[in-house]
């Protein structure tokens, strides 16, 4: 058989989404192209379709591999290309090691471009914490977010391609994971999910980029 007509695997489309996303910090997608590929990607049903999606990238070089996956002597780690690696390595100089998020009858959140410190707290009494990754900065190439949910919820958004480990025990309580399952790759940036969710709801999604919307003047 032609390996072009093998079909694809979870593991295949997750190599070729951590491609783009190279691709995408590396300055050879925009943004727009980066999602339409991405879609593309998980649509595709063969060997074949994959490679056609990353036939105008070079093969990533281990130099490339080494800036993008990032390390404590290195700098920040760009979620997505929302960042230069320079605008990374400043941003990533204000870290303080831990950040601690509280929403007790209310709700916080964490969007847009923000620093992932290596330990994220976060404590929801009848209350909602979301935080979206998807144009976050990590300090480091894995970080923990450790949980404490009561009666509340803790929403999580990450783009393709991020490993996320759930070492989270619901008591009561419901953990759903949806789209980070098949990420097995050591290299994936990863978040680390521990600690206890009692009566409420731990969800995780993996999502493409938020689409922006361009307003002109006529």
């Amino acid at each position: 058989m032609d390996p072009e007509h093998i079909r694809a695997s979870d593991a295949d489309r997750d190599r070729v989404a951590e491609r783009l996303r190279e691709a995408l910090a590396e300055g050879r997608l925009t943004h727009e192209e980066h999602e339409e590929r991405i879609d593309a990607v998980y649509r595709a049903t063969t060997v074949g379709d994959l490679a056609s999606i990353t036939h105008d990238l070079p093969a990533p070089s281990e130099q490339n591999g080494a800036d993008l996956r990032g390390s404590a002597d290195s700098g920040a780690l760009p979620m997505t290309a929302s960042l230069s690696s320079e605008a990374a390595r400043q941003l990533a100089a204000d870290s303080k090691g831990q950040e601690n998020l509280v929403a007790v009858l209310s709700s916080a959140d964490r969007r847009g471009r923000w620093l992932v410190e290596p330990r994220t707290n976060v404590s929801a009494l009848l209350g909602t914490i979301d935080l979206d990754f998807r144009e976050a900065v990590l300090t480091q190439r894995e970080v923990s977010v450790h949980c404490a949910v009561f009666l509340g919820t803790l929403e999580i958004t990450v783009p393709h391609g991020v490993r996320v480990v759930n070492n989270t025990t619901a008591v009561l309580g419901t953990s759903d994971f949806q789209g980070t399952e098949a990420v097995t790759d050591p290299n994936a940036p990863t978040i680390r999910l521990s600690g206890t969710c009692i009566l409420g709801t731990i969800d995780v999604r993996a999502k493409g980029p938020k689409r922006k919307w361009f307003k002109t003047d006529r």
